[in-house]
């Protein structure tokens, strides 16, 4: 009945309907933005495995997807002042280097990843299962509950200290502080690991901050999804004009990338707009079992 609809892309040659880009973008980035992640992560195996799209491409045309998509809810999360800016420069700078090296990894030594993918999976997997954890650590219920009640009162984020050594911010009436040094050398590592898979980073980098540095995840949704938006621009650019080797199609499909990234530009505000409302648990909740979903995905792929 909708088979007007349905179209193939002449870069990419996937063919499908057109809805079904935006709508699955809005769906997965209405949830992961909570967490300040865009959902690119778990559209690149979208994009594999259902649109059969696995040609170096796709990593471009997923920060397509994060370019289109991530601003709204950086918008939003600006307008709420829920962006502790010194933690973002901190992921966006040491990100951008970071996915040029990822770059060339993915054209030249993994244009068939499927040993970096169980790499990333096994590193997923630890994170997310420590993220789950994590949620349901007695100890912090209590505290939680506290952060959870005053949260749409309070949720705003006042910048105390900022030096190559140390970084320290006020939320929830509470102060928060993190190494610098570290967060950019994380950071760094993983825009290696976005620009080779197109995944921005923020799936990797919104656990790491709220499990290692243990920052509230409702105060670095906007951090890590500005850092993300930045690496991706670097990242589709690298993809659209740098020179890859003869016969490996690496220029990202812009229609495809849009129309995904139309769909998540409304699900990461609507997600933004929604994250104070929903307590912390559940977040991390959801980024946890999202974040082991594409790490076993990623790990049993590379048995087959």
């Amino acid at each position: 009945m909708l088979d007007f609809l349905t179209y193939t892309f002449p870069i990419s040659g996937v063919t499908t309907n057109v809805l079904i880009p935006p709508l699955v973008a809005f769906i997965v980035s209405f949830f992961t933005s909570m967490g300040g992640v865009s959902g690119a992560f778990l559209l690149l195996p979208f994009q594999v495995s259902v649109l059969q799209y696995s040609s170096p491409g796709v990593s471009g045309t997923n920060f397509i997807f994060n370019v289109v998509a991530i601003p709204s809810g950086v918008y939003r999360y600006h307008k709420e002042k829920r962006i502790p800016w010194p933690l973002a420069w901190v992921v966006m700078i040491g990100t951008v280097p970071g996915i040029i090296i990822g770059y060339y990894i993915r054209i030249k030594i993994l244009p068939d990843p499927k040993s970096f993918k169980f790499f990333v999976g096994l590193v997923l997997f630890y994170i997310g299962v420590r993220l789950f954890l994590d949620a349901f650590k007695k100890k912090k219920a209590e505290t939680q509950k506290k952060f959870d009640q005053k949260l749409t009162k309070e949720a705003t984020v006042k910048t105390i200290s900022f030096s190559l050594k140390r970084t320290e911010y006020e939320f929830w009436g509470e102060r928060f502080s993190f190494s610098t040094i570290w967060v950019f050398i994380v950071a760094f590592v993983i825009g290696v690991i976005g620009g080779a898979y197109g995944i921005g980073g923020g799936a990797i980098m919104s656990p790491f901050l709220v499990t290692f540095f243990k920052l509230p995840v409702h105060s670095i949704a906007g951090a890590c999804l500005m850092g993300t938006a930045t690496a991706s621009v670097f990242g589709v650019l690298y993809y659209a004009i740098l020179p890859s080797p003869a016969g490996l199609q690496t220029s990202p499909d812009w229609l495809l990338g849009l129309l995904f990234g139309i769909g998540g530009a409304f699900g990461i505000y609507l997600g933004a707009r929604m994250q104070k409302h929903v307590p912390q648990k559940y977040i991390k909740l959801i980024l946890s079992i999202l974040i082991v979903y594409i790490a076993l995905r990623y790990i049993i792929q590379f048995f087959y």
